[in-house]
């Protein structure tokens, strides 16, 4: 066991404090000190108590200064440390070369100056006047210059945030939000071949003399004078008389084109869904750009210049609108040779004035699966007659190019007429979406061929004059599979988004793509929303038979207001 003793304690009966000096103390000098004096900490590891100044003269005795004996003195420990390897490390050769290159920079600059200031000394004093202001105007371009330089790399290197297609209220609510990652998982291969419920209007033939057009015989885009009608799904009477008998889905070509090839969108767009009993109808906004045709889109860098230029976005699709509006009308025979279908076009009335351009529409029917049954118009823009002389129905589509710098560097005329997959294989890069819709448009009206025009700015700076290089044609199921356009997906994506409409209560919503990410939002709006003052009930004063048919027509509208 460990034994405990006892420390020796002296007794001092006269007074305070020891009554003998201890043998191991004696012959040390002795420090004055006072009762009152303050003793500190016993140990301070952090080492503020002495470091900051404002305890400096906390602890400091009144007998003498923190210059006696044993005043505490902290020393920094990093004066003891040392660093191991001394050795100058050796550059990588790259930064050799840099230095070497930055010092050279700095010795012709240095002989530079010096060269000026012996060169002046010989001058006279207006001379020195004169060369003095070049060199400061010369610095102050260089400054400029430098500048303008970065400003245009930061411009052309910053992610502009875009704009939505529709201003979204604070009244709206979200009901669902549907990612691109997961939309492009889905698949339908349960879809059957359409069925026709009504042809309507007629077409012309196409000019085969187009098939021979290079860069070398290119021809003028001329300016044709027609009246194109582009009539939303609610607004069509053939849809409002199809829809009490047939179907409880619809929509027209271009609207389900739209949303088949949603994950390849880029900017914003929505399409209003108006729920009424158990039927959907996909419509477009009144006053939208949902008809204009984006340009450069999926580029790498899109056009992003603002205001009135003829290359910022808007611009460059209302020049691609009209391209492909007077193209579609100048690679027609336009004789009284036609192909006309068995019933009139629906949208031509007795005082429409103008040409109208031949169009003719396809009403089609999709057994979609789980009771739902399509419904949509399709449009085919000419016809044509095949290797066996059989007749062929064309859609007819126009590609631009406005400026061969944000093409990836391809310029159409010197590779158009030897390296036309070099120039496809670019637009399929810059327009993915749209090259997507204008094929899911050609699909689903069943046409033979999508023939594509190659149209060129005649001048790079004139977003007015263009001309005609080439043409080239696909046939719809190949050129699909040429752009890795999957079908099933198409249709997975398009069901998915009924299903989820169908679900939702009785009223009117917006489908968007969202403007900065890859997402679509539904939004619950309110049933007077987009709709103008001035709309009538048109129709109230004809007969009785003209009267069931109006009222017919408006039933959607009019059992929606009622909800």
């Amino acid at each position: 066991m460990a034994r405990f003793v006892l420390p020796k304690i002296p007794n001092n009966p006269d007074g305070w404090g020891p009554s003998g000096l201890p043998e191991q103390f004696k012959d040390m000098p002795y420090q004055p000190f006072s009762k009152a004096d303050r003793l500190g900490k016993v140990a301070d590891w952090t080492g503020t108590t002495y470091q900051d100044r404002r305890y400096i003269n906390k602890y400091s005795s009144q007998f003498g200064g923190t210059t006696n004996q044993y005043a505490y003195y902290h020393e920094e420990d990093e004066s003891s440390f040392q660093l191991v390897d001394t050795a100058r490390i050796q550059k990588p050769p790259y930064q050799r070369g840099r230095n070497r290159f930055t010092q050279n920079k700095l010795r012709r600059e240095r002989e530079r100056r010096l060269q000026a200031q012996s060169n002046m000394q010989v001058l006279s004093k207006n001379q020195k006047s004169r060369e003095r202001d070049r060199q400061r105007q010369l610095r102050k371009w260089q400054k400029q210059f430098g500048r303008q330089q970065m400003d245009r790399w930061r411009d052309r290197n910053q992610i502009r945030q875009r704009d939505a297609s529709v201003m979204v209220r604070d009244t709206w609510d979200v009901v669902e939000e549907m990612d691109f990652p997961r939309l492009s998982k889905l698949s339908l291969s349960t879809v059957g071949e359409p069925e026709d419920l009504a042809k309507c209007g007629g077409v012309e033939f196409y000019d085969r003399q187009y098939d021979r057009v290079t860069t070398k015989n290119e021809k003028h885009l001329k300016r044709i004078n027609r009246v194109f009608h582009s009539v939303t799904t609610t607004d069509d009477p053939v849809i409002r008389k199809l829809a009490k008998t047939e179907g409880n889905v619809f929509a027209t070509d271009i609207i389900l084109a739209t949303l088949m090839s949603c994950t390849r969108s880029v900017y914003s767009w929505d399409i209003i869904v108006q729920k009424v009993g158990n039927k959907l109808f996909f419509d477009k906004r009144d006053e939208s750009d949902f008809d204009m045709l984006s340009v450069s889109e999926t580029a790498t860098e899109p056009p992003q210049d603002e205001g009135n230029s003829i290359n910022a976005p808007r611009n460059l699709a209302m020049e691609a609108k009209f391209i492909n509006q007077n193209f579609s009308q100048q690679v027609l025979k336009m004789t009284e040779d036609r192909y006309d279908f068995d019933e009139p076009n629906p949208f031509i009335g007795e005082e429409e004035e103008g040409d109208v351009a031949p169009v003719a529409y396809r009403y089609r029917k999709w057994d979609l699966g789980n009771g739902l049954h399509l419904v949509a118009r399709c449009e085919h823009d000419a016809a044509t007659y095949g290797p066996n002389s059989e007749l062929q129905l064309v859609n007819i589509k126009a590609l631009n190019e406005w400026d061969s710098r944000h093409a990836g560097g391809v310029e159409w005329r010197p590779k158009l007429d030897n390296q036309r997959g070099a120039v496809l294989a670019t637009e399929l890069k810059n327009n993915n979406c749209k090259l997507a819709k204008w094929t899911l448009c050609s699909l689903l009206a069943g046409s033979h061929q999508i023939k594509f025009g190659y149209v060129s700015r005649q001048h790079v700076l004139d977003s007015t004059k263009h001309v005609v290089l080439g043409m080239q044609q696909f046939k719809p199921t190949e050129f699909a599979q040429q752009i890795n356009l999957n079908m099933e997906n198409a249709w997975g994506i398009l069901r998915c988004i009924i299903d989820i409409c169908m679900k939702l209560k009785q009223g009117k919503y917006l489908i968007m793509k969202d403007p900065n990410k890859p997402m679509l939002r539904i939004y619950d709006i309110p049933n007077n929303t987009f709709e103008s003052d001035d709309d009538d009930d048109n129709g109230t004063d004809e007969d009785d038979d003209d009267d069931s048919e109006e009222e017919a027509a408006k039933e959607p509208e009019a059992e929606r207001k009622k909800n």
